[in-house]
């Protein structure tokens, strides 16, 4: 049975995809019964210079469900967009409940304001509730002015918390142990989700990435939960306790200070128009 995927296993093999996420894939997307060791005896003996080794480590801490969600941005790598030939980047805004460990996934090619906010927006929908605690890294798209005791969150990120009913509460700079849960996963993200994978297009990048946070990383077996799957302990005690989504939807608005220039013209962002005296 797996004699028949060998130039398949090589290109995830060259693309540095774990053994267990080969064994992963042959089952969930090519219907091979097929046990994780018994991929990695046929990989040793078929490919014995070219075994990859499952990295994937996550911390151990209890934190009361609902409570709190980690959130950051991961680099994925390179991607030739079929509908321009041209290749940019791809990162992966991902969002992790702190008790549960059930995560969740959006690849992204721009790290703006807009994307940011909607990232969220998307997760909480994902989640169908918000956690009350959202531990986030100083971004620009997020936090004006990082400060330990009083961070100034900008206007729209803080529009959207009270939308949602929930406390911003920034990471440290330089201080990935403040949101270890998130920064850890960041490696099976790329492994098991990214690598040696082709999309036709954003949206369907998307949709993969939340199909594969629900399908696949919501039934790994975490180390941290002592074997349990994030989605199973996420129904079992965390789902009920996050809060409801609101009855309305979150209004996007951007925020920008405006300069005049000595042509006596208004300028935000590249918007530009004349002023007239009062």
């Amino acid at each position: 049975m797996i004699d028949r995927h060998s130039d398949r296993i090589k290109d995830w093999l060259h693309a540095d995809v774990t053994v267990a996420t080969i064994a992963q894939r042959l089952r969930d997307d090519h219907q091979v019964d097929v046990s994780e060791s018994s991929v990695r005896r046929w990989v040793a003996m078929n490919f014995a210079d070219e075994v990859a080794r499952a990295r994937v480590s996550v911390p151990r801490g209890e934190v009361p469900p609902g409570s709190e969600a980690q959130i950051d941005y991961g680099r994925l790598g390179m991607w030739l967009n079929p509908a321009t030939a041209k290749r940019v980047a791809v990162w992966a805004f991902v969002m992790v409940l702190s008790c549960s460990r059930h995560l969740f996934v959006r690849p992204v090619v721009r790290m703006d304001q807009t994307t940011w906010c909607t990232c969220h927006v998307e997760a909480f929908e994902f989640f169908n509730g918000i956690p009350a605690r959202l531990v986030c890294d100083n971004l620009k798209t997020g936090v004006d002015k990082p400060d330990l005791y009083d961070p100034k969150i900008n206007r729209t990120y803080a529009e959207l918390a009270a939308h949602y009913d929930c406390l911003i509460d920034p990471a440290r700079a330089f201080k990935p142990k403040d949101k270890p849960r998130v920064e850890r996963p960041m490696p099976y993200v790329r492994d098991s989700f990214w690598r040696g994978r082709e999309f036709t297009s954003l949206a369907q990048m998307q949709g993969e990435a939340a199909r594969w946070s629900r399908e696949v990383a919501g039934l790994r077996h975490s180390r941290a939960l002592d074997g349990g799957q994030p989605l199973r302990v996420f129904e079992a005690i965390e789902a009920d306790t996050l809060k409801p989504l609101p009855r309305h939807a979150f209004e996007l608005t951007t925020w920008s200070i405006g300069t005049v220039g000595v042509d006596t013209h208004l300028k935000v962002g590249k918007a530009s128009t004349a002023c007239h005296g009062g």
